[in-house]
């Protein structure tokens, strides 16, 4: 079981009719012991809900999924743990900071995103993997480019042109691009769905491998309950941008 429990003392399935569908830690964890945590995160869009009075929270080194139908909220969600998109109710803190205390330079360098098909920029991979620090007058000395490579399973790219990876290689690039802000958390947006299923198993196996490593959260959005069973220590089920189940993947996804 995930070292987090269901609000509710009887299950881990919340009520979509109550916000009492929340995921809170262990009894007697510490408030700082939280890496991310929404409360009532909501956000509408010109009189639609893409996102209704969610409430979760997750430890260091957890992998929570977000699974449901097209149209759910999913990535709206995913995309609000940063403030790419604006809530219009509730918020995020990281580490127990209400995130709008944070400069969005600053937030996004410590939530890292990982898009479903990889934005890289024109030029070397070195110069992607750079990309971040350098926003920050930092430079990225030539062995810290060369490791995170060799880390991501590709070793000896530093000179490569990114329009000649394939899709498996451009996004493993854009995993060690984030990586090189040191990101507390790493958001995952649909990260293998464009890949085929040998390159999707390596992707998921470098993630876990890094996750477990750096003991970083992640937060994965998947249409592939297959693949969240077998990343996600807990898995949170979205319909109509609603919260309506919540708890360790296996009890959620026992009928799925």
């Amino acid at each position: 079981m995930s070292t987090a429990t269901v609000t509710a003392a009887t299950g881990f399935i919340g009520d979509a009719k109550s916000s009492d569908a929340t995921w809170r830690p262990s009894a007697g964890l510490e408030p700082e012991a939280l890496a991310l945590e929404t409360t009532h995160l909501s956000r509408s869009v010109v009189g639609k809900v893409l996102v209704s009075d969610i409430s979760v929270q997750v430890r260091p080194g957890e992998v929570l999924a977000v699974v449901g139908p097209s149209g759910a909220g999913k990535s709206s969600f995913l995309r609000l743990l940063n403030r790419l998109d604006e809530p219009t109710g509730g918020t995020v803190r990281l580490s127990g900071q209400d995130y709008r205390a944070l400069a969005p330079r600053e937030l996004r360098r410590r939530v890292g995103m990982v898009m479903q098909v990889a934005h890289l920029f024109p030029g070397t991979v070195a110069a992607n993997v750079a990309f971040g620090p350098a926003q920050r007058a930092e430079r990225l000395a030539s062995a810290q480019v060369a490791a995170l490579l060799e880390r991501v399973g590709l070793p000896g790219y530093q000179l490569r042109d990114v329009s000649n990876l394939s899709g498996g290689e451009a996004q493993r690039v854009s995993l060690a691009r984030t990586l090189a802000n040191a990101p507390e958390v790493l958001l995952l947006d649909e990260p293998t769905s464009a890949l085929d299923d040998v390159s999707a198993r390596g992707i998921e196996d470098l993630v876990l491998s890094i996750i477990r490593e750096r003991r970083m959260t992640c937060v994965i959005v998947t249409h592939n309950t297959a693949q969240a069973r077998r990343i996600a220590d807990c898995t949170m089920i979205l319909q109509a941008g609603k919260l309506v189940a919540i708890g360790p993947t296996k009890e959620v996804l026992r009928d799925r």
